[in-house]
């Protein structure tokens, strides 16, 4: 069962259901929404930002939220714990939500997806062989590679073929007759693209005696993410992008047959322990139940009103009528680039929600879009943009006309 929000008011939800339950359309974010927005629409208002897939657009409401947080801090001092953990337990409740997860303490809060990576390869006693990609992101595919280098992992990665895809048929072949932990994107990170047949790979990974862990950082607040029917072991994610939660708002979600007690990991502390505030030390330590046995020494609290206002946007709005006016935007964006000659993708169900054009002048073209007051980027040869729920088309076409005549 999900924890309780302990928020009661929110113009948030105001603001959606004087939307109505259509489709989401330009003029009505533009009335009802974009005011949710006006401290970062002020700061932006010379510039177009199309990089809502590296760094959501915070709400006005974070600024209070984080208040909030302060300020039991300065009225209570020690006793703010009990109103910090409240948040706690409604940040978890939040994203097994959006996760579909059966229960909220299956959502272990961590400050980065590399922190939720790290706590399962460290719960391996002997050295586990380890399947991957090359498309992770830089963040999980350096702790991979560092385990590897000092021997405490056996890894192997799958290379994407022509144009930087990857094939499903390589993930199962890699995976074989045996392996312990597969490491792979939802969403890749620098082409957009929407890995294929997750069902078919979390399959031969149990065949294969092995759990999975899946990076839905790119996933979540995009499309509709269901980590239970997709019965993977594991997941790692956080608030930066699509939900407009910023740096540490992160999370590790475990499957409830790995909350048996069964599984442990290096990556402990005392709020892991049974009773953290009792202090007392029995040998070996007494873990909590469930997913609580997975958290860490003390948490940073203040990264749980920072991801509040997102998370609760994304629940009002939806996800599937996120999804259906991403799709729409991008395709929108697509076909200007393309009257302009750009090769791209992006647009299509088997994409995340930005649009990439590939050119090996791509951080160049960043630059310079910068410059002129669009705000994207590039990795490696792969130029992103994503239209969000602010955007507008005024500014897509605008984008397209200045990378047109950047490219000239």
């Amino acid at each position: 069962m999900n924890a309780p929000d302990p928020v009661r008011d929110s113009g948030i939800e105001t603001a959606v259901a004087a939307m109505g339950s259509g489709p989401l359309t330009e003029a009505s974010l533009q009335r009802h929404i974009a005011p949710l927005f006006t401290k970062v629409r002020s700061a932006f208002r010379d510039r177009i930002y199309l990089a809502n897939h590296s760094l959501g657009r915070p709400l006005d409401a974070v600024d209070d939220d984080v208040r909030e947080g302060m300020s039991a801090w300065y009225a209570q001092m020690g006793d703010a714990w009990d109103v910090w953990d409240a948040e706690m337990q409604a940040f978890r409740g939040r994203l097994a939500q959006l996760l579909h997860a059966p229960r909220a303490d299956c959502v272990v809060p961590k400050t980065s997806a590399g922190q939720g990576l790290r706590a399962i390869l460290n719960t391996f006693d002997a050295v586990p062989r380890v399947v991957a990609t090359r498309g992770e992101f830089d963040s999980l595919d350096v702790i991979l590679r560092e385990y590897a280098r000092r021997g405490r992992i056996a890894l192997t990665f799958v290379e994407a073929r022509d144009g930087g895809r990857f094939d499903t048929a390589d993930i199962v072949q890699a995976i074989g007759g045996r392996t312990d932990l597969v490491v792979i994107s939802q969403v890749i990170f620098n082409t957009g693209q929407r890995l294929a047949n997750l069902p078919d790979i979390v399959a031969a990974t149990h065949r294969a005696g092995g759990r999975l862990l899946l990076d839905v950082y790119h996933a979540l607040g995009v499309f509709p993410v269901d980590v239970a029917a997709l019965d993977v072991d594991f997941a790692v994610g956080g608030s930066y992008k699509y939900l407009r939660g910023g740096p540490g708002a992160c999370f590790l979600y475990l499957h409830p047959r790995h909350l048996d007690g069964s599984l442990r990991t290096l990556d402990t502390g005392w709020f892991a322990k049974r009773d953290p505030f009792a202090y007392v030390r029995p040998d070996p330590p007494e873990y909590a139940r469930g997913g609580d046995a997975f958290l860490e020494s003390t948490p940073p609290v203040l990264p749980f009103y920072q991801a509040r206002a997102g998370q609760r946007l994304a629940l009002a709005l939806g996800v599937d009528r996120l999804r259906v006016h991403s799709l729409k935007m991008q395709q929108r964006m697509a076909g200007l680039l393309r009257e302009r000659g750009f090769p791209m993708q992006g647009g299509t169900e088997d994409r995340g929600a930005f649009i990439v054009v590939t050119d090996p002048r791509a951080e160049s073209f960043a630059r310079a879009l910068h410059a002129s007051g669009v705000i994207a980027d590039a990795r490696g040869p792969y130029l992103r943009f994503c239209p969000d729920i602010l955007s507008t088309d005024d500014e897509l076409m605008a984008a397209a006309q200045r990378l047109a005549a950047i490219a000239t």
